[in-house]
């Protein structure tokens, strides 16, 4: 930002609007541009395309969009709760809701649009809501709560937003009734045929479905709910009223200040995104682009790109909307694409019908047969990711064998067929050639290619494109664990399980060949810390760890070594921290308290280590496994027992959580958070496993990870109780560890899933797979055969031999390793040798330090 920089204002932080201001800071280089943003909700831009995932989870920030702070951006200013009440155009200036006035050079209006409430006799009680916002879904959560669970609710509207609201009711306790005048369902996006399958299907989850009638009165009624009459004279008792009937674009800011709007609403601009006036712009749901008004979020995006193109002198034009759209309502998929309804003139139409299987697809051609023109697919939409991108193509070989299952003599079509210009992710725009060309530069999974082309990081449902397309690229992705094995990790787990096998060498022996490497070693000794109790020093184990877990403690920079003590909960007695006073002052030790909770005790020369555990241990402490791939530390805020928004006794939760999974080894590290409100003190949605707590019992989390790709956890279930809770992460985590990866943390675990969150849903919640007894015991097992790794190696002399510095070292202690305060703690190494990692992670020494200090690059001062 320069002392020239101009000011642009825009009106609105929704999605479109954030994507404005991104696009525009990334792209102006120079600082020309600086950003005012006037957003009348509390909340900063949130992801309102999963506004239902709020339902269960109540955390406001859960749909938080990535960097809608802008934090350390001096360039950008946000002015939250505060809605823009008036443009004054000849002086270039907004008015807002506190009385601001805020100059502009440039104005942009992103206020999007508003839920349409039909003029219904009694829309007004106070038991009607609309479903827009956080706080409308607060609100209506409020009223749900205060009815009781199994009390009904009408929403009036039966399209995408109509049937989500309907499961967001369900999910609420409710019995939902879904009241569309039209004769079927989601009428704009699927056709009679599709509307009835779709129709039974929701019926079976639950819904109560109302079509071909309209709303024709609410009323209260005698037991203090409400009463709606439909057009056909029928009625229903109702707790509340949600509107899901449209929306329309939120012009009136624009109106009021003279400026064209289309015929249909929405304020008027040409294909830059350019209003009548020269400095105001129009993006997202309120702008009608040439008359016309698009509701979807892709084609939002588009026209916030081209306008912060024109703002920085670019001539960048609307290219026209996708207006496909592919969902899961209630577990059922729903799909559209191009000309769903077959509106083109000698259109031609292919049906698949299969109302036992409860699946409807249909294909709309070009009069000669040969080309896509648009589609619709009800109850399975796995064929959606090949046919959107064919639209307007010419169709390769049989077009019925687009949409019949193989099974019933179909054939598809794989995603090669496609050209490289067909765009995979119409979100963000990115085609299969850019895909493609990320894969050949070295993404070969699919975080990576979200990384580095954004695909698949907006809706998500072009996931299983980009997963065709790395199958389908011609790289090498091989299963193999190294070069000593053909199998996976996952694969060798299940080979360890089924046979009894307990050894490396008969492991290798009998499935792999040589003698093994730094990558298998490790790994298989993961393994079989995993399906057994075993210590892990024990036998031919011990030679298999790696630096950390061979000492039980890591490896820091200067060759010594850190201990750290498990404080479940982050839970210490007086006398267990007097104990580790006197470790550290005794032994020289620098000790830092953790982000975990717990305190680390920097220093440790090898031989020291068991001495150092003695007497923790006889203080009642045990490894914190800071050194393992296992769980590490289970976070906590103080929860009910301290706090007065404490809902739950989170310490409680973390002690026993913490206790119960400590030990357990797993593909890479675990960390848990356990928060006893939405206030969400210990940062449990930055965890593997995060717990928070709510009145109606605990929201589960999984799959968070912090780091340097760091991922929010996700929602895998709401309001359980303290047994439901613990047999989840039980059966999660023992999934995890039996098909995830070597290194692989949980989030890119869950990434890399079939069916991602909601198969994991499925296994662990709904028991999909019928291993939920079995994963279960695999814990119990874990659980009753833990044993402390430190107390078991001081109760071992065979185990104790190995802590020596080195073959030679004398047995006495040689007090050559203290810390200077001069140098913020740094360890000093006098007259020994220096210590470096060896291939393959063993020590090895050479070389001898002169005496004196070493500073913080390990250069004798």
């Amino acid at each position: 930002m320069t002392s020239e920089s101009k000011t642009v204002v825009v009106v609105g932080h929704g999605m479109v609007g954030h994507r404005f201001v991104q696009t525009l800071r990334e792209r102006d280089i120079t600082g020309a541009w600086r950003v005012e943003i006037v957003c009348e909700e509390s909340d900063p831009a949130y992801d309102r395309v999963g506004l239902s995932s709020y339902v269960g989870a109540w955390e406001r920030d859960s749909l938080a969009l990535a960097g809608n702070a802008y934090a350390g951006d001096a360039a950008v200013t946000t002015h939250l709760s505060e809605r823009a009440t008036d443009i004054d155009r000849a002086g270039r200036r907004v008015v807002t809701s506190s009385g601001r006035e805020i100059a502009y050079d440039a104005l942009v209006l992103a206020t999007g649009s508003y839920a349409f409430v039909p003029p219904v006799p009694g829309h007004d009680n106070e038991k009607c809501f609309v479903y827009r916002t956080l706080d409308d879904l607060d609100g209506i959560r409020t009223a749900a709560t205060a009815a009781g669970p199994g009390a009904h609710g009408v929403v009036v509207g039966g399209g995408l937003l109509g049937l989500e609201a309907a499961n967001a009711l369900k999910l609420m306790g409710m019995v939902p009734h879904v009241v569309e005048f039209a004769p079927r369902l989601m009428p704009v996006q699927v056709d009679d045929g599709g509307g009835s399958v779709l129709a039974n299907l929701v019926t079976d989850l639950g819904l109560h479905v109302h079509t071909g009638v309209g709303t024709a009165g609410i009323a209260d009624n005698a037991d203090g709910g409400l009463t709606v009459t439909l057009s056909d004279d029928s009625q229903i008792d109702a707790a509340l009223v949600v509107f899901s009937a449209g929306v329309r674009p939120r012009d009136e800011l624009a109106r009021a200040a003279g400026l064209p709007v289309g015929p249909r609403g929405g304020v008027l601009t040409d294909v830059g995104g350019a209003t009548e006036d020269e400095a105001i712009f129009a993006i997202g749901e309120v702008a009608a682009v040439e008359g016309v008004c698009y509701g979807l979020v892709a084609p939002g995006y588009s026209t916030a790109e081209v306008v912060a193109d024109r703002l920085l002198g670019g001539d960048a034009v609307f290219p026209g909307a996708d207006l496909s759209t592919k969902l899961k309502l209630l577990g059922v998929d729903v799909a559209s694409f191009g000309d769903a309804m077959g509106t083109t003139e000698n259109a031609l139409e292919i049906v698949y019908h299969d109302p036992v299987a409860g699946k409807y697809a249909k294909i709309v051609l070009s009069d000669d047969a040969k080309t896509l023109l648009g589609g619709i697919l009800v109850g399975d939409a796995s064929a959606y990711a090949m046919l959107k991108p064919m639209v307007g193509r010419e169709i390769p070989g049989d077009p019925a064998a687009l949409i019949i299952p193989a099974g019933s003599g179909g054939s598809g079509v794989g995603i090669d067929a496609l050209p490289d210009d067909a765009e995979i992710c119409s979100c963000n725009g990115v085609s299969k050639g850019t895909i493609c060309s990320a894969i050949a530069d070295g993404s070969c999974d699919i975080a990576a290619i979200k990384g580095c082309t954004n695909a698949g990081t907006t809706c998500g449902g072009c996931v299983p494109s980009i997963k065709a397309l790395l199958e389908s690229s011609g790289v090498e992705l091989s299963k193999s664990l190294c070069e000593h094995f053909a199998q996976s990790r996952a694969e060798l787990f299940e080979i360890v399980a089924v046979t009894g096998i307990r050894t490396f060498s008969g492991l290798i022996d009998r499935y792999g060949t040589g003698q093994g490497c730094e990558i298998c070693k490790p790994t298989v000794a993961s393994i079989l810390a995993s399906t057994s109790s075993d210590h892990i020093l024990d036998g031919e184990q011990a030679a298999l760890q790696d630096t950390n877990d061979h000492f039980l403690a890591n490896l820091q920079k200067n060759g010594s070594y850190s201990v750290v003590p498990r404080m479940p909960g982050g839970e210490v007695t007086g006398e267990q921290l007097i104990v580790i006073g006197e470790i550290a002052r005794d032994f020289g030790l620098y000790t830092k308290v953790t982000g975990g909770q717990r305190i680390d005790l920097f220093g440790a020369r090898v031989d020291q280590l068991p001495e150092i555990w003695r007497r923790l241990v006889d203080a009642g402490m045990e490894s914190g496994q800071a050194y393992g791939k296992s769980l590490r530390t289970v976070k906590s805020c103080v929860g009910s027992t301290w706090c007065r928004y404490g809902v739950q006794d989170s310490v409680g939760m973390a002690v026993r959580l913490e206790t119960r999974y400590r030990g357990l080894r797993s593909p890479h590290k675990i960390k848990f958070g356990v928060s006893g409100c939405a206030r969400e003190c210990a940062e449990a949605r930055g965890k593997d496993v995060g717990v928070i707590a709510t009145e109606h019992g605990w929201n589960l989390y999984v799959a968070g990870n912090g780091g340097q790709s760091p991922k929010h956890a996700q929602l895998l279930a709401s309001g359980v109780d303290d047994e439901t809770l613990v047999a989840y992460i039980d059966r999660y985590l023992m999934f995890y560890i039996r098909t995830a990866d070597r290194l692989q943390r949980t989030a890119p675990w869950l990434e890399s899933l079939e069916g991602g969150l909601d198969h994991l849903k499925a296994v662990v919640c709904d028991d999909s797979l019928g291993l939920a007894a079995d994963l279960e015991a695999a814990m119990e097992r874990h659980v009753d055969g833990y044993q402390d790794e430190w107390a078991a190696v001081l109760a071992d002399e065979e185990k104790l031999k190995r802590f020596v510095s080195f073959v030679n070292a004398p047995d006495e202690v040689d007090e050559t390793i203290r810390f200077t305060e001069a140098d913020r703690m740094v360890p000093v190494l006098l007259d020994l040798p220096t210590v470096r990692t060896a291939p393959g992670g063993s020590v090895a020494a050479s070389g001898v330090v002169d005496s004196g200090v070493v500073n913080k690059e390990g250069v004798p001062t």
